[in-house]
């Protein structure tokens, strides 16, 4: 289920993140995690309030920063 609109997909079909001490990152495979839907990742405005909460952390802008690095990383791979 996407933490930002609550809609359930497959699993392998969404993002798997997870914070460290309020710093977003992909899934290690061990720890917390959560999924992001792909129509909430295309906008920025929707994931910001959810990625706030995830990660206990006010920091908005190094937190979409820091999502937009994962996505493009994800791209090139």
């Amino acid at each position: 289920m996407c933490v930002s609109c609550r809609a359930r997909d497959a699993q392998s079909k969404m993002l798997r993140l997870q914070c460290t001490d309020g710093s977003l990152e992909r899934f290690k495979g061990y720890g917390r995690s959560f999924y992001l839907c792909n129509e909430c990742i295309l906008s920025e405005k929707k994931v910001t309030k959810a990625l706030m909460r995830e990660c206990k952390s006010p920091d908005r802008d190094r937190l979409i920063n820091k999502l937009k690095e994962i996505i493009t990383d994800d791209r090139k791979s």
